[in-house]
């Protein structure tokens, strides 16, 4: 009984992250600019797209031309670090990167949920006779 009362009140915990930029670098002949990043968050380990969304707030971009190339968790503490680079432009982003941090950054398809197909039941299974 605790229990479930545990996870419904921290359910109703809204997600809260706050981020720090440790170091920032201007790398002209990129074109880019390089950031050590820390995000303190009070649940789980924020996904790529929230922690995107915020350096681009706070760094004046579009979060298209962020890329998260890692983010490692503090074991033991509610805090993320990581690498991140803001591109001038999307022509510039894709002629740097590699394709698998492009698509390792880009937004994924939420998955579609079917209404009109239901699952198959156990009662539409050949049953075998022994």
């Amino acid at each position: 009984m605790n229990v479930m009362r545990t996870i419904e009140d921290h359910r109703s915990l809204v997600i809260s992250m706050e981020v720090k930029v440790l170091e920032e670098k201007n790398n002209p002949l990129l074109q880019r600019r390089e950031i050590q990043f820390s995000v303190s968050h009070n649940l789980g380990t924020p996904s790529r797209q929230e922690i995107k969304g915020k350096l681009a707030a706070y760094l004046n971009s579009k979060p298209e031309l962020v890329i998260i190339e890692r983010m490692k968790p503090e074991f033991g503490k509610r805090e993320t670090r990581g690498y991140a680079k803001i591109y001038e432009s999307m022509d510039r982003l894709k002629s740097v990167e590699t394709e698998h941090i492009i698509q390792r950054n880009e937004k994924k398809p939420e998955p579609k949920k079917e209404e009109g197909k239901a699952a198959p039941t156990a009662s539409a299974a050949p049953e075998k006779k022994a």
